[in-house]
């Protein structure tokens, strides 16, 4: 911009305001604010020219505070700092990922323990959610377990056991990565230099990074994690690797005993005096807790009949029909696709969670939110049964946005029936996708009561729940 030559003597400030247009102020504004993001030499230049125009006769002398330089100094401190502390976030991949972010999944490709192909004829719906092809996991991770340095031997194994599909269940899947972290503790020594505290957490996060690749975590798994590492970071500095560990072990064995174990007992307890003689209970697929009730349901002497709706491609129900004949209970054995028929002579249902979120909703195993919505019409009570450690803060309304993919062949092909081949080959096809979901959510007013190790509460008591259950002592 043109400077306009403005005659008046040295300190003569009216004379400026008298010749001064406001449109010759507002254009100076603007060129100050256009100089800004320039950076502080065309800010200083700026104020220089702004105080030369408003008093000739005395020339700035713009010097940096002290203050203003110690705080440059800082952020570009804090700068410095901030960037390893990006690069160790980045080595825990969140379990809820979205997988239809392409930069995300390239990131997580090259941090990743396993080589994985991805699945190529996948649903549209459901491309946020991961899923490999089943059939080169396990032989390659078999083959790189002298490559995996910094997995412990028990992770390695249990890791092994989610990818092969040997462990299922929340709580059996829970407590053996919960022991196979104590393994790993017991075997843990801190390096020179380093805290045990801060390295100690870094290796569980790698441990959980390695877990997440074999199978996505649960939710109650989370909570376990996240008690464990809020246990660790609470430890004395005071104490000594063996005492810091002893307690750590302790604390895990703690958790166990009972917000598992025990928590199945009390639930138990309370279950049990809803059944009585004459009834005809439903249960869906195979959960412990509710298996522990007809068994001690059964040793009390009380006469009922067992419904088990089964569903493919796990068909996990002939287990747990074959242990429940096996004790001289009287059970009935049908598909899912059968329930709205069989419901006509039931009582009661009896369900198991996954977990139960803090808007009521239950997320448990595909088919429940079927079986409690058919329940629902027929006017018959829905019990959930479901440990206090598996309640979590987070609202869900669907079963799309986060869920888990099953390998889609295993509803390709039918159990014990070979000659059934009639989808052989479907990966060549580009109009066939086959999804295989592993949960579902099952809205609240779908809900008479759960039943937990605090007691029978109604749908809308979780949130009460939840907050007692932290507020006592695990992770807050």
């Amino acid at each position: 911009m043109e400077e306009v030559p403005i005659e008046q003597q040295p300190g003569d400030s009216k004379a400026l305001k008298k010749k001064t247009t406001k449109a010759e102020r507002r254009a100076l504004q603007e060129a100050q604010r256009a100089a800004k993001p320039e950076g502080s030499k065309t800010q200083a230049a700026a104020s220089g020219v702004n105080a030369v125009n408003a008093n000739p006769g005395k020339v700035p002398k713009v010097t940096p505070s002290k203050k203003d330089s110690s705080s440059v100094a800082a952020s570009e401190k804090r700068g410095s700092d901030r960037q390893p502390d990006k690069d160790r976030k980045k080595d825990v991949p969140h379990p809820r990922m979205q997988f239809d972010d392409e930069n995300r999944v390239e990131k997580a490709k090259k941090r990743s323990v396993m080589k994985r192909t991805e699945a190529r004829s996948r649903v549209e719906l459901f491309r946020h959610l991961p899923q490999y092809e089943h059939g080169t996991r396990l032989p390659d991770l078999e083959s790189r377990f002298f490559q995996l340095d910094p997995i412990h031997p028990a992770v390695y194994k249990v890791g092994a056991r989610y990818l092969a599909g040997d462990i299922s269940g929340g709580n059996a899947r829970c407590i053996a990565m919960l022991q196979a972290f104590q393994e790993s503790i017991r075997d843990y020594s801190t390096p020179p230099e380093k805290s045990l505290i801060r390295d100690l957490t870094t290796k569980i996060n790698g441990y959980v990074s390695f877990l997440i690749e074999c199978r996505p975590l649960s939710i109650s798994m989370g909570n376990a994690i996240r008690f464990l590492k809020t246990r660790i970071n609470k430890l004395a500095l005071n104490l000594s690797e063996s005492e810091a560990k002893a307690s750590i072990l302790l604390d895990i064995d703690r958790f166990i005993n009972e917000k598992i174990i025990l928590a199945d007992k009390v639930i138990v307890k309370h279950a049990v005096t809803k059944i009585r003689d004459g009834d005809v209970l439903l249960t869906y697929g195979s959960s412990s807790a509710v298996e522990m009730i007809l068994l001690h349901a059964h040793e009390l002497g009380k006469q009922f009949q067992v419904v088990i709706v089964d569903s493919r491609p796990k068909l996990e129900g002939q287990m747990l029909l074959r242990r429940l004949v096996r004790q001289g209970i009287s059970c009935t054995y049908t598909h899912i696709n059968a329930v709205s028929y069989v419901m006509l002579e039931v009582t009661r249902v009896l369900l198991g969670a996954s977990s139960v979120l803090s808007n009521g909703t239950v997320y448990s195993r595909v088919g429940t939110a079927s079986v409690a919505m058919v329940a629902h019409q027929f006017r018959i009570p829905v019990l959930i049964c479901c440990e206090a450690y598996k309640f979590h803060e987070r609202v869900q309304l669907d079963s799309i946005c986060s869920n888990e993919l099953g390998d889609p062949d295993a509803i390709a092909r039918v159990s014990g029936r070979t000659e059934i081949n009639y989808l052989e080959g479907w990966t060549n096809s580009e109009n066939l996708q086959l999804l295989n979901l592993i949960y579902d959510a099952t809205p609240s007013e779908y809900v008479s009561m759960i039943i937990t190790d605090y007691g029978m509460i109604p749908p809308t008591s979780v949130p009460v729940i939840v907050r007692e259950y932290q507020r006592e002592h695990l992770w807050t």
